[in-house]
This record gives structure tokens, C-alpha cells and sequence, in this order.
């Protein structure tokens, strides 16, 4: 049965072809001008043509070019054929395939379905081809309708592993002539004979030549009443060009949402704690541009330091260390993180610098307190959480592992960075439910070209596009003077009398009273309440203005503090 429907498929398509082909010849003049070059009629040449149904022939006359030159079909042109043998459709369709799994298992999958399905080869050369048209699709690709008022912004990197010189010197060169081996058996024992005894890795020393990709996700989110809903609108992108690459990216994309400059709504951008995020952070979205901005780093990975630390005093897989983590997480839910540092700090003073396993607990916690110091004005968790926005950088955590470690990262796997590049592309393309409407984009932005030029359109290619590249950069405001963020340059070493001091460098943050409430509802957006340690009056202000106002007040006693007890 399947058989017979492929055959009445291939009849029928052979049957439209040659009747498009009449209609077409028949107004055909027997010389033709295109574009001031002079074209004359020539016969009909056939030509085997592979669709979903099989292969089929068909004949088409061809327009030759008087003066020399490329001609041209008019019915291909007319029917968007291009010159690939292979309908559009089934291409584009495979290189989907392509983008999900490996080339080999594309063409067996597709290969359930048409009878003829395309090579390897031709799969990954469409998938380069479509690869050269991805930049321009994400810089004119429009902003999305129904947008909210909150823009998130999640950047994140995954190692992918690539291929070494040596590597690519081997797979380059001229291939050796072997002797046939008996069996596979046989064939890897002469290979492994033939090279010789590879040398043990070191430690550290990683085969996987892991190369990263930046993967961003945005999205918004919507108010209703005190709730903001989402995610709405999300887009994900990914690419191996430069961490500023990333954050042109989101730049522009947050202009296109109206989400530029001078804006009064809120963006926050959720990191991992990578200090060059945050530097480009400052550098794309200043906050003189954008007074609503928050930046946040993910909770995530801040109970994980202390999961690391807590073994400094407490076994590991014991109740002790799991209740002093579930102590430190509920101070950094109360807008009390500074806290968590203070006592570290008395951990490290009371850690001898001798004995077994101390210098090991030394290192830890020192890294662990520059890496606290360094962000306390990213870790307003308890204000995030009653403004209800991100705490955590999941979503773009979920991205890496689908968009990257999903296609590129298995075993054995070692990609060429051009290469894996159109492959992450399209996969964002796909993910954002954008694949129709680009490969319709590309196959006439292919024709288009292609007629300009006086060529065949052609999709396929064998050289990859180049890695993208920064095109500019953002203007960076003029940095205020303020207490020095960079804590990590100071001693480490000031320990107060206790952990209970840390009460002096506790920013409190409790629930706005109700005369508060009813003035934040009265207010158009989100509204912070906060009270601060020292009996002020609570205030209130946008939520971008409101944490960075509490983190510096964070940072202020934390800096004062330490000058004291140096003194």
C-alpha cells in the first residue's frame, strides 16, 4: 500500500510539473530581456528531481544568456525550485531533524517516511546553508505582540566540546593506506598499534577542549494585581561569538519590546554570578539609561557555595550541615545576607592556618566570601520575592541543557565552532516557533540573491558562516562615587567578637503596613515597601530604585563595619 501511494504521488507530481512547464513555454518569447541582458529559448532539458514522494523527472525549458553567463529556468523560478535536486520541503524538513539529533539518525528517521531520503552530506551542507541567513533573520525578526510590563533577562554559557588542531590536521589530511583488517576487532588493534600508547592526562587536563556558548533567554511578565504572570513572549538565543555578543543581542531585543533607553519599567537580569555579565550588565544597560534595572544572581548557585562551605565545620550528609544551609537560606530570604558573611568571616578567624584539612577550609572560605562580598547588592531575595520577580536563573538553565548539551554535547562528539553555530541557531529558531516562517524567509532570500547575481539558487553549502562578532558597543555612563564594590581587594581577616555582631550589618525588610498598601495600589507598577534598621520612616519607591537604595545600605554598613574593626 505504501508503495502504491508514493507511485500515485510521484504520477501526479510528474503530471503537475509537465503541465506547469506548457503553461509556462507558451508564453516564453523566443528571445527575452532580463535586467539589460538578453536571453534566448533554447529546447527543454529534463531533469530528476527528489520530493516527498520519491524521485521524479521532468522536463523544463532553460533561458541561455547571448552574451555568456549562467541562464536560468522561468518554471523553476516560478515554483521556487532550487537547484539542490531536492524539493525545498523535504530539505528543510531534514535539516530540522538535523538540528535535533545527529546527521546519521536524521537520515534514518526520515527514511521511515520518503523513500528517498538525502545523504548525510546534504543534510549538514543545508544546514550550514540556512546557517548563513540566521544572523539576518534575528536582527529583522520583529518584536512580539501582547508584551508585559517586566522584561527578564537570563544569560548563561555551556562548554561544548571541539575538536583540537591536531585533530583537525588528522581529519584534513591525506588518509593513510592501511591494511584490511579481518574484522572491527582486528581493525582497532592495528589503529591503537600504529599510534602508540597515549600518555596519561594530568589532573585537570580535559579532553574536551570545551569551547563556550552564550545562551540567553528573555522574556516578560504581566501584572495583575500583585502577581506578575508569565512567562509571555519568551525567545531564546545561543551563540559561540563573545559574552558582549550576548548582550548586544539583549540590547537589541529589549529596544524592539520598547524596553530602551530612558524607560521607566522594569528589567532584570538574572546571571550566575560571572563577574563579566555583571560588567556588561553595567555596560549595556547602565543605570543612568535604565533607572528600573535590577541585576540578580541566581539563589541557586549562592546556596550551593554553601552547601561547599558548610563542610569547613559540618560533615557532609549530616543533619547539622543540612539545618545551618536551611539557617543561611532563610537569612538570605530575609534581605539578610550580609549576615552569612559575617559569619564565615568568624569561621575563617577561628580556622587555624595549620593542621590537617585547614588550608583546604581556608581557601573555600575565603572564596566563598569573595564571592558573597562581591555580589551582597545582587541577593535581595526576600524584596524579590514580594515583588514577585525571579529569584533564580532556571529557565535559561533548562535552555542550556535543550539548546546545547542536548545536540552538542555527548560522547565522542568534537564540533568545529563554525559548524555547531548554525546548528544552535536554528534550534533557537525552532524553539521560538519560528521555523516556517524562516526557511520560507531563506529559500526566497536564496532565489532573490541568486536572481541578482544571475545564478542558480542554491541552499547547500559547504563553508560555514563566520562566528558573530561585536558590532558595537554600548555607551558606558560615568561611574558615581560610591564605597568600593570590589570588597575581595581588602583583608579578609576582621573578625568581630562574635556572629551575633552581624546584627549591626542587618538590613531588615518587613511587610509594608497597610497605610503603605493602599498608597502602593494607588500606584501605577510595582511598589517597594521597606524599613530600614535605625527607626526611619518606611519609604517607597519603584522596585529598581528600591533594591539598589537597600543593597548600597547593605554595602555601606558592610564597608563602615570592616574599617572599624580594622581600626
Amino acid at each position: 500500500m505504501r508503495e502504491r501511494v508514493m507511485e500515485l504521488g510521484r504520477a501526479g507530481t510528474e503530471l503537475m510539473l509537465a503541465s506547469a512547464n506548457a503553461q509556462s513555454a507558451a508564453g516564453l518569447p523566443a528571445r527575452w530581456t532580463v535586467d539589460g541582458r538578453e536571453y534566448r529559448r533554447c529546447p527543454d532539458e529534463p531533469r530528476s528531481f527528489n520530493t516527498w514522494f520519491g524521485v521524479v523527472r521532468y522536463s523544463r525549458t532553460y533561458m541561455r544568456a547571448v552574451e555568456g553567463g549562467p541562464g536560468f529556468y522561468p518554471l523553476d523560478q516560478e515554483l521556487g525550485i532550487l537547484s539542490d535536486r531536492i524539493s525545498p520541503g523535504l530539505l528543510t524538513t531534514a535539516a530540522r531533524l538535523g538540528t535535533r539529533m545527529s546527521y546519521g539518525e536524521a537520515r534514518e528517521s526520515l527514511g521511515w517516511f520518503v523513500p528517498q531520503p538525502p545523504s548525510t552530506e546534504v543534510i549538514e551542507q543545508t544546514v550550514l546553508g540556512l546557517g548563513h541567513h540566521t544572523g539576518e533573520w534575528f536582527e529583522q525578526r520583529s518584536a512580539p505582540d501582547d508584551d508585559g510590563e517586566v522584561l527578564v533577562i537570563l544569560v548563561d554559557g555551556k562548554g561544548v566540546p571541539t575538536a583540537r588542531d591536531s585533530e583537525l590536521e588528522q581529519r584534513r589530511g591525506p588518509r593513510k593506506a592501511r591494511p584490511v583488517a579481518p574484522s572491527p576487532r582486528h581493525r582497532g588493534r592495528q589503529r591503537r598499534a600504529e599510534r602508540g600508547p597515549r600518555p596519561r592526562r594530568k589532573k585537570g587536563d580535559k579532553s574536551k577542549n570545551a569551547k563556550m556558548a552564550h545562551v540567553v533567554v528573555m522574556y516578560t511578565l504581566r501584572r495583575e494585581g500583585d502577581l506578575l504572570l508569565g512567562p509571555r513572549n519568551r525567545r531564546v538565543y545561543a551563540s559561540f561569538g563573545p559574552k558582549r555578543h550576548a548582550f548586544e543581542y539583549a540590547r537589541r531585543e529589549a529596544e524592539k519590546r520598547g524596553f530602551g533607553p530612558g524607560t521607566d519599567k522594569v528589567i532584570q537580569v538574572v546571571t550566575d554570578g560571572d563577574r563579566d555579565l555583571h560588567r556588561y550588565t553595567d555596560e549595556y544597560f547602565p543605570l543612568e539609561q535604565y533607572s528600573e534595572r535590577v541585576q540578580t544572581v541566581d539563589v541557586m548557585h549562592v546556596l550551593e557555595k554553601l552547601w561547599l562551605v558548610g563542610r569547613c565545620r559540618h560533615k557532609e550528609g549530616t543533619p547539622e550541615l543540612a539545618a545551618w544551609v536551611q539557617t543561611q537560606e532563610d537569612r538570605l530570604y530575609e534581605d539578610r545576607a550580609d549576615q552569612v558573611v559575617v559569619e564565615l568571616r568568624h569561621w575563617l578567624e577561628t580556622t587555624p592556618k595549620s593542621g590537617p584539612g585547614n588550608k583546604g577550609r581556608r581557601e573555600r572560605l575565603t572564596d566563598t566570601i569573595r564571592y558573597l562580598d562581591y555580589r551582597l547588592t545582587m541577593m535581595n531575595y526576600g524584596t524579590l520575592r514580594r515583588l514577585d520577580l525571579e529569584v533564580g536563573s532556571g529557565q535559561v538553565e533548562g535552555a542550556v541543557n535543550y539548546v546545547v548539551a542536548r545536540r552538542c554535547d555527548h560522547g565522542g562528539m568534537r564540533w568545529i565552532k563554525e559548524r555547531a553555530q548554525a546548528v544552535l541557531h536554528l534550534r533557537c529558531i525552532d524553539i521560538n516557533g519560528d521555523w516556517d516562517a524562516f526557511t520560507r524567509w531563506a529559500v526566497d532570500r536564496v532565489q532573490d540573491h541568486a536572481q541578482a547575481q544571475f545564478a542558480r539558487p542554491r541552499l547547500q553549502t559547504q563553508r560555514p558562516a563566520d562566528l558573530p562578532v561585536v558590532t558595537g558597543v554600548a555607551e558606558v555612563a560615568e561611574k558615581v562615587t560610591a564605597p568600593p564594590r570590589d570588597i575581595p581587594d581588602r583583608p579578609l581577616h576582621h573578625s568581630p567578637q562574635s556572629p551575633t555582631s552581624a546584627t549591626v550589618l542587618t538590613q531588615r525588610s518587613p511587610a509594608p503596613t497597610e497605610s503603605l498598601r493602599e498608597h502602593c495600589a494607588s500606584v501605577e507598577g510595582p511598589v517597594l515597601g521597606v524599613s530600614v534598621q535605625g527607626g526611619k520612616e518606611p519609604w517607597s519607591e519603584t522596585p529598581g530604585v528600591a533594591i539598589r537604595n537597600s543593597a548600597r545600605g547593605i554595602l555601606r554598613r558592610v564597608w563602615a563595619n570592616c574599617l572599624a574593626l580594622a581600626a
